[in-house]
């Protein structure tokens, strides 16, 4: 099993937590944008699946191990740090990014401005921004704050209402994930609620030239599974793969998925559903 190397660097004034698996040289590196809330290790199972993908994830700033900034910022402004990390740790060449929920959001901006950084772009759960169609009211409510990431009672009250798939069969799966939450300060993940205010990814998706795997969940409560379509429809060179379960279906078929995003880094041809 690969180790996660943990470390923390300034960008600018902002301290930021970063997390490496390293890999070989058969791909670029893989920039991982988590969702909102998410802590690093949330994503551990899936990195260790990919191989020999040297994968890079970081808390954004407010949750984990990143203090929160003063100010908010936007995605744009995220993008730009996420640059700035990468030379920082090294990274001078292409990589490629993939995004969570919340976290894709910020890997089409990243894609969008740049370009030549970002050579692949994977896509999972996600959706073009507020010209979207929603979820249900009644698990967007549950999102507005960030009790299910403090209560455990609480998570396992409504986590198969907000997550669908697996999270409904099996109970465990939430005990499982729970352990692994670092519950995010309140102005972090306010922080990132007002990230998403305004922002719209539909009037440039079409200008991305990277190859794209669109990934999304068919019982997916939060993010409905249309907006993938969307997305899939205005990036020319998408291909959207569509997995029988909810809206955290990189944890739940890990050993499923995994094997799929290596194979797409390493530039095989992945068929569409």
């Amino acid at each position: 099993m690969r180790t996660m190397n943990i470390r923390t660097v300034d960008i600018d004034g902002q301290r930021i937590r970063v997390g490496i698996w390293g890999g070989s040289d058969a791909s670029p590196p893989l920039v991982v944008f988590n969702g909102i809330g998410a802590n690093l290790e949330l994503i551990r199972p899936f990195a260790e699946a990919l191989g020999d993908v040297e994968v890079v994830i970081f808390d954004i700033p407010g949750v984990g191990g990143s203090p929160a900034p003063l100010m908010p910022y936007r995605f744009s402004t995220l993008a730009a740090l996420t640059d700035k990390l990468l030379s920082t740790l090294g990274y001078d060449g292409p990589v490629d990014a993939l995004g969570v929920s919340w976290g894709g959001a910020l890997a089409q901006q990243f894609a969008y401005l740049y370009p030549v950084r970002c050579r692949r772009l994977v896509l999972a759960a996600t959706s073009p921004g507020v010209i979207m169609v929603p979820g249900r009211l009644s698990v967007l409510s549950k999102l507005v704050g960030a009790r299910r990431y403090r209560d455990a009672d609480y998570l396992r009250e409504v986590g198969a209402e907000i997550y669908g798939g697996a999270y409904r069969r099996d109970p465990a799966l939430l005990e499982e994930h729970g352990r692994h939450i670092q519950a995010p300060g309140g102005r972090g993940y306010l922080y990132q609620l007002l990230a998403t205010c305004g922002w719209s990814s539909l009037f440039w998706l079409g200008a991305l030239r990277q190859p794209t795997l669109v990934m999304h969940g068919d019982d997916d409560p939060i993010v409905p599974l249309v907006n993938a379509r969307v997305i899939a429809s205005r990036i020319r060179r998408a291909t959207l793969h569509v997995i029988e379960d909810g809206h955290l279906f990189l944890i739940t078929r890990t050993e499923e998925i995994a094997p799929l995003v290596r194979e797409f880094l390493l530039g095989a041809q992945i068929e569409g559903r």
